[in-house]
């Protein structure tokens, strides 16, 4: 056993020796395997079947053609049939090719000049393996690359640094413009700029090279520097330390251009990006050399220098003023008229909106042409530039109410409510309404470009949202009152199904600002007789009566502090005005007066006019007015003891107070005893005729004359100075009725268009003489040309035979 053993070991070292040889000879020569990763060849002597061969496994190999195939021999090396190589030569090549395209796909550096890589892939359209190991690897090395280079650059900035920081401060200007030179050279590689930000007397000495600087070279080199240094957070600290923010404002002013884009666009990286940059940029003047720059010519350098102002003046009220001081508002309108650089115009929309809020500003830009300016970018394709023009334009609106050139500017608007984008439909509408507020030229526009229907589509669309439903409101309520097509505007709210649409914004739950739009929007309604059954019909009556209700209530409960009642910033005051003004039209309806007297509202009409508010009484009165119209509705207004608060109102310096208090005072006197009716002539007289002596004076020949007919009287009041107001017609009805005379007188000025009415009421009796002056009443006229005044329904010459139920002109 122990011979065998032996002799089986030698056999053993004998084949390792040969394999050892075959191992060098192959492989040693050409690659170590490290490389190639090139496989081991298992013998498969073990095996029983194929005792005495070798295995190998088979792949596809794509050698290049041109190369011609060699046969290797070794010891006692045999030829396959047909002269092909043996199994051990074909090893042999197969290794060698392989480790060759590794290393020309992995690192092609290696490639003996000339000499073309071999082909690695069999099918063109799809990546090698050894091809998708290439890019890292290449990756890889040049990282290295750099990281060497990097730490080069580090090194030399390093033993650079203290010997350039002398020289920027040397005495010598080429000097010091050759060291700036050279810095700067430095701040374009990143290893010695983060060594040149690490050294604060480095940077101090650039900023004051720049600012001791004689030649200009000098300063733009150190300008430079301070821009590449102004990239890193390290640097805009270092630039903040050393003073840098005075200097670069002075470049400002330079000549030059580049130093100048230089110094903005540092100080801009220092507004984004350090703490403390905006205080020492105001600090330093910077904005009094900045807003003259917006003359600059260079889009990309105004987009730099307009959102540099809008940094600084952002929250900053002195600096708002700054800039309207040095005539910013017409710099930047200037811009937004004249360029169309998108980037550029959206950071001056920035700088207006900003501005837009400021009182001083705002008729400033204006008047610069800022509305007509801004509308110009409404119809483009930047949705920023369109969000910002918007707002600011909605900023402005409420200044720009007389101006004048906005025609465009509105007919984009209508069309721009049919956005569904929420922002554009608040501005849109927030616009609208504050341009067609008490401009009835701007009203006629909107009305006549389908403002109405656009309106209450957006109404319909907004829903809950109130920041859409408010002005929309407001904007159909400015559409429907005082102006040319007023009367088509309320027309086309009921034709576009509004009515129903408006009323529903009264219920619950109530944000006041749109109810308060709302009830105005109802009473503007109401002022057309086609109107007021819709109203009715739609539930107006009752949510109105309801609202009223619990508007007063807030204010009794709060009456016994001098504080008024606000809710969500609207005075309930001004809830209980405007509800009693809308249901005063309404009852100018027969069946609207019956409803609104049925739901109990006489008494409390009654106790307003005890309000402290004047124009809560106004309503109050008015509402009275048109209810007494029937007698027992005027009897139920006697019996809350009314006469009491009506007499004292006669007295009132407010002319429609006292005209509708002297109207409900008649009616109610109507079935009153003879003495009564005495009563209130001689209040009425007293009151209504104490600081009028031109009144008195036709009194005095109305009764003197004892007038036959109306003819007479006519004729006598030509030639009486009753006013200032010249006399345009005259209308009288003549009544005998238990020796009763009626004359009613409208008048206006002779330089208005449209001019509120005026009449005086006789009422001459056996025992009472009494005149009532109608003047000064806000009534809601027409006139169509200077010769002829046309008038609502409700006309003042519908008298009816008896004075004491005379109906008076409402507004």
């Amino acid at each position: 056993m122990p011979l065998n053993s032996t002799h089986q070991n030698g056999v053993s070292e004998a084949d390792s020796v040969v394999k050892v040889a075959e191992w060098q000879q192959t492989y040693y020569a050409s690659d170590s395997g490290i490389q190639s990763g090139a496989t081991t060849l298992r013998d498969d002597e073990s095996s029983t079947e194929y005792s005495g061969r070798k295995k190998y496994t088979g792949s596809t190999t794509t050698t290049n053609a041109t190369a011609p195939a060699t046969a290797t021999t070794g010891g006692g090396g045999d030829t396959a049939a047909g002269g092909l190589e043996s199994p051990t030569d074909l090893d042999a090549q197969y290794s060698l090719t392989r480790a060759q395209r590794v290393r020309a796909a992995m690192f092609p550096e290696t490639l003996v000049e000339g000499e073309a890589a071999i082909p690695v892939q069999s099918d063109p359209t799809q990546q090698s393996n050894v091809q998708r190991l290439a890019e890292p690897s290449q990756l890889l090395k040049t990282a290295i690359v750099h990281l060497i280079n990097y730490q080069d650059d580090a090194e030399l900035a390093t033993r650079a640094v203290p010997e350039l920081t002398k020289l920027l401060a040397d005495e010598d200007p080429v000097v010091v413009n050759k060291a700036a030179m050279i810095v700067n050279q430095l701040t374009r590689k990143e290893a010695s700029r983060r060594v040149l930000v690490q050294s604060p007397a480095m940077v101090g000495a650039v900023v004051r090279a720049m600012t001791t600087a004689v030649d200009m070279e000098t300063a733009r080199c150190a300008a430079s520097v301070l821009h590449s240094l102004s990239h890193q957070r390290e640097g805009l600290l270092a630039i903040f330390k050393s003073g840098g923010i005075p200097a670069l404002v002075r470049m400002l002013s330079t000549p030059v251009e580049s130093i100048l884009f230089y110094a903005i666009t540092t100080l801009h990286n220092l507004l984004l990006h350090q703490e403390g940059t905006k205080m020492a940029v105001r600090l330093a003047d910077g904005l009094q050399r900045m807003v003259p720059l917006l003359k600059k010519s260079n889009p990309k350098f105004l987009a730099i220098t307009t959102d540099c102002l809008q940094l600084l003046s952002y929250g900053n009220q002195e600096s708002k003023l700054i800039i309207l001081a040095n005539g910013g508002p017409e710099g930047l309108v200037f811009i937004m008229r004249n360029y169309n650089y998108e980037k550029l115009l959206w950071t001056t929309s920035r700088v207006l909106k900003v501005l837009s809020v400021c009182p001083s500003n705002k008729p400033a830009i204006v008047e610069a042409g800022g509305m007509q300016a801004l509308g110009q970018h409404l119809t483009g394709s930047s949705q920023r530039l369109i969000q910002n023009c918007l707002w600011t334009l909605r900023n402005l609106s409420d200044a720009a109410t007389k101006q004048e050139g906005l025609d465009g500017l509105l007919q984009i608007l209508v069309t721009q409510l049919g956005s569904d984008d929420v922002n554009m439909l608040t501005c849109a509408t927030g616009i609208l309404s504050n341009l067609t507020c008490n401009n009835s030229r701007n009203k006629t526009l909107v009305t006549q470009y389908g403002g109405v229907e656009a309106l209450i589509h957006a109404v319909l669309r907004a829903g809950e949202k109130e920041d859409v439903a408010e002005p929309a409101v407001c904007a159909l309520r400015h559409l429907t009152s005082r102006h040319q097509d007023a009367e088509l505007a309320q027309n086309a709210v009921r034709l576009h199904y509004g009515i129903p649409a408006v009323v529903k914004l009264l219920g619950q739950p109530h944000y006041w600002p749109v109810v308060k739009a709302t009830v105005g929007l109802i009473r503007n309604l109401a002022l057309c007789p086609a109107n007021q059954a819709p109203l009715r019909e739609a539930g107006a009556i009752p949510r109105l009566v309801n609202l009223l209700l619990k508007a007063h209530q807030d204010t009794q409960r709060h009456a016994s502090s001098a504080q008024q009642t606000y809710q969500d910033g609207v005075r309930m005051e001004e809830i209980v005005e405007g509800c009693t003004g809308a249901l005063h039209i309404l009852a100018r309806d027969p069946i609207n007066r019956g409803e609104i007297a049925s739901m109990q509202t006489i008494p409390l009409f009654v106790q307003l006019l005890y309000s402290y508010v004047e124009n809560v009484k106004r309503v109050s009165a008015g509402v009275l007015c048109e209810l007494a119209l029937d007698k027992q509705s005027a009897e139920l207004i006697d019996a809350e003891g009314a006469s009491a608060p009506l007499m004292e109102l006669l007295h009132s310096n407010n002319e429609g107070i006292a005209t509708y208090a002297a109207a409900v005072l008649f009616r109610i006197s109507e079935d009153k005893s003879s003495d009564y009716r005495k009563r209130v002539s001689v209040e009425l007289t007293h009151s209504l005729f104490k600081h009028d002596p031109a009144a008195w004076e036709m009194v005095r020949i109305l009764c003197r004359g004892l007038f036959q007919d109306t003819f007479q009287i006519e004729q006598q009041i030509e030639h009486t100075h009753v006013s200032a107001n010249e006399i345009s017609y005259i209308y009288s009805i003549y009544s005998h009725t238990q020796a009763h005379y009626c004359l009613c007188l409208t008048a206006h000025h002779a330089e208005s268009h449209v001019a509120p009415c005026s009449f005086v009421l006789l009422s001459v009796g056996p025992f009472s003489l009494s005149i009532l002056s109608l003047s000064h009443m806000h009534t809601h006229t027409h006139t169509h040309t200077h010769t002829h005044t046309h008038t609502h329904t409700h006309t003042l010459f519908d008298i009816p035979p008896h004075p004491s139920v005379v109906h008076p002109f409402l507004c």
